[in-house]
Parts: C-alpha cells; sequence; structure tokens
C-alpha cells in the first residue's frame, strides 16, 4: 500500500536499504554536526533589501536557503518508515511558535509548505502567514485539536498513539492525519536565536518521517583563517540532526556547501531554481 506523503524508492544503492534495516530507528540514526555561517553576508544583503523597501528577516533568508538546497539535493527530502525508503511528495518544514509572541506563552506546532521553486519573496509571504496565523492566542490549529482531544480522556493519550503509531508504520495513517501532523515533515525547524539562547542538536523524532532538525543559536564569534591568518568572525551557528539511511555523507557534505553558497549570497535566492532535481533513487 502506499503512502499519501510520499513514494517508495525503489532504484537505490544496496547500501540504503541495508543501513534502513539495521537502524530501525530514527533515533538509533542519527549524524549531528555543527553548521557555522558567517553572518557578515546575510546582513549586508537585509540591509540592501531594507533600502529597497523590502524587510526580510534572517529566518526568511536560512528557510529559503534550504529550500533552495532541496530543490538541489532531493534526498535530503527523503524519510524511512518501517524499514523503506521514500521520496516525500512535497516540502514541508515544522516549526514551533509561541502564542501572542510571548517568551512564557505556551508554544504551537504546524508546518509550513513549500514549492521546489519558490523564490526568497515566496518563503518571505508563507512564513509570516504561517506566523500570524500561529500567534493568534485564540486560534487553535489541527495540531492542537488532536492534541487536546487525546488528553481530555484518561488512557485515551497511551491508546491513541499507538495506535496512530501502528497505522503509520502500515501506511495505513489517514492523509487528513497526516496532512495536519508537524511530525510529518521534512525537517523541524526551531530558532532559538529568538529567545537568545545557544543552538542545541534537536531530538530525531521516532514517531512520523522527520529525517532533518535544525536549531539556530543566538550569534557567536568563531576562529577561522583568512589568508594565513587567524581571525573572529561573527557567525550563526546551527546544530544538524540527520538521518544517515536517506543519504550518503558525501552527498550530504555537497548539500551543505549548496547552502552555505545561498547563504553566502542570499541574491541568488530572488529568482526561481533553473532546473529542479527530481529524486529517482
Amino acid at each position: 500500500m502506499g503512502r499519501p506523503d510520499g513514494r517508495k524508492l525503489r532504484n537505490l544503492d544496496y547500501e540504503y536499504p541495508v543501513a534502513a534495516h539495521i537502524m530501525e530507528r530514527r533515533s538509533d540514526a542519527m549524524n549531528m554536526t555543527t553548521l557555522d555561517i558567517p553572518i557578515a553576508p546575510v546582513r549586508h544583503y537585509l540591509n540592501e533589501k531594507r533600502k529597497e523597501g523590502i524587510r526580510y528577516s534572517h529566518l526568511t533568508v536560512i528557510i529559503a536557503a534550504i529550500i533552495r538546497t532541496i530543490s538541489q539535493y532531493p534526498a535530503l527530502n527523503r524519510f524511512v518508515v518501517n524499514k523503506r525508503i521514500y521520496a516525500r511528495n512535497e516540502i514541508a518544514i515544522g516549526m514551533v511558535v509561541l502564542k501572542g509572541g510571548r517568551i512564557d506563552a505556551p508554544g504551537t506546532t504546524d508546518k509550513m509548505k513549500f514549492k521546489a521553486t519558490d523564490t526568497i519573496a515566496d518563503v518571505d509571504r508563507i512564513i509570516n502567514e504561517y506566523i500570524e496565523k500561529n500567534r493568534k492566542e485564540d486560534d487553535v490549529n489541527g495540531t492542537d485539536r488532536v492534541a487536546k482531544k487525546l488528553v481530555s480522556t484518561p488512557g485515551l493519550l497511551r491508546v491513541g498513539v499507538s495506535f496512530m503509531k501502528w497505522l503509520d508504520k502500515h501506511n495505513w495513517m489517514p492523509k487528513a492525519v497526516v496532512e495536519i501532523s508537524p511530525f510529518h515533515c521534512t525537517m523541524m525547524f526551531t530558532n532559538l536565536a529568538s529567545i537568545k539562547t545557544d543552538y542545541v542538536f534537536h531530538h530525531a523524532y521516532d514517531f512520523g518521517t522527520v529525517s532533518l532538525t535544525l536549531a539556530v543559536g543566538k550569534m557567536r564569534d568563531v576562529p577561522m583563517m583568512h589568508k594565513g591568518e587567524m581571525t573572529l568572525e561573527r557567525c550563526i551557528p546551527m546544530g544538524l540532526v540527520m538521518d544517515e539511511r536517506i543519504a550518503s555523507g558525501a552527498y550530504f557534505a555537497m548539500a551543505f556547501r549548496e547552502f552555505r553558497k545561498y547563504m553566502n549570497d542570499p541574491s541568488l535566492l530572488e529568482t526561481p531554481p533553473e532546473k529542479v532535481v527530481e529524486d529517482k533513487g
């Protein structure tokens, strides 16, 4: 049986199916790395756009660079369920939003959906609409409604979550549930810089299909070599956790270089990609 959120990949090198059987859980297959991204090019770009009357945020640049990287390295959008590897049908990023924008307020988690051809302007619009919708203190999204129903009846949470895990494992999860589940997305993103906190390596979820988690922390000075001299460069630190069953280390390394390219020159994100690479397995 097929899944509503992805198609099974068949033309894979042997290493991927073998890895999926050896490391059955996503938490078994976690690889972690830190990405220190120099802030100067991003700030320069944002300042130049403000002169044009356009106010993008650091968050917009980061997520736009992620979307563009996935358009060129589609294996980042794979996931593993029940030892099978799938290509996701969409690019979706889950993110927590604090109700009312207050640090002491409860958070809600939903997901934003993007197209591989989205430009930075498209990404900015989607992010702003997402934040505005989820910051409303009297607004309840689909994730919140399901969670409240599960905890409102004694014993229902334990039975309900176990049943959903079983359905998901066998590709029987209803499409309506997958649509509202923040655990079924390309990446779980958390912007800890917004609450002036250091980056972390966010845990993987064994439930759902999230293959990547990215946590952005407050800026720091990082020692870097320039023309034989050690200097301190102001950087955005990011903690990335990835499921190594979806792609090789070399593939991830090339994707990271692509991501850095867009962070070093965000103007590349103003037009759609010349070509979107399809994941053929």
